[in-house]
């Protein structure tokens, strides 16, 4: 199915700023937690239009980015139609091919599948996201010197992620996912935007 998806992406981890695993590095400690929230500002999956839906991650990676290193559970957000939900989990499991297919290959075990609301409202690297009452965080992006955001471009995973991001800090962060085997406390955060396309069909 082919697709062209503009959005958004926010995460916490437990990583230190700034996270290495953007940089394609191990991540401290050797393991990443993290949460993530992809919004679609718009996009299409084949035919079925995505916009303004949104997808959450919950997983832990261990070492530095590379297939099958990740555990992870995704929750599809609410909002989403039959069809909809069955093409973003065809998307995020890589059977859509692109670029989604290579952030799919990090995924060794899927724990998962949950419907919950998601809200999203994070812009150059500040706001606040959730994932009905699994995750929900605050954060707020670095600032240089005359209180512009910190931008990072063209780093390892931009052919993944987007190639650009805003890290920052969380301010608040909250997790009940001890029964997915997720139980942790975050330290950086990082918003991303992303165009991506695949012409397969």
């Amino acid at each position: 199915m082919g697709y062209d998806l503009k959005g958004r992406m926010a995460e916490v981890c437990t990583c230190k700023t700034y996270c290495p695993c953007s940089a394609g590095l191990e991540p401290d400690g050797g393991v990443c937690e993290f949460s993530w929230v992809f919004h679609f500002d718009e996009g299409t999956l084949g035919d079925i239009d995505v916009s303004g839906l949104n997808v959450g991650i919950l997983g832990r990676l261990t070492g530095s980015p590379g297939p099958g290193r990740a555990r992870v559970l995704m929750l599809i957000d609410t909002a989403a139609s039959d069809a909809a939900q069955a093409a973003l989990i065809d998307l995020f499991s890589g059977q859509s091919g692109g670029p989604m297919a290579d952030l799919a290959s990090l995924v060794g075990e899927l724990v998962g599948v949950e419907r919950v609301p998601i809200e999203f409202d994070v812009d150059k690297g500040s706001g606040r996201f959730a994932a009905g009452t699994i995750f929900k965080a605050e954060v707020e992006s670095l600032r240089e010197p005359f209180g512009n955001p910190t931008k990072l471009v063209d780093f390892a995973l931009s052919p993944v992620l987007g190639s650009t991001a805003y890290p920052g800090l969380p301010t608040s962060f909250a997790i009940d996912a001890a029964e997915y085997g997720f139980d942790f406390t975050v330290n950086s955060s990082e918003q991303f935007e992303f165009h991506h396309v695949n012409d397969w069909n």
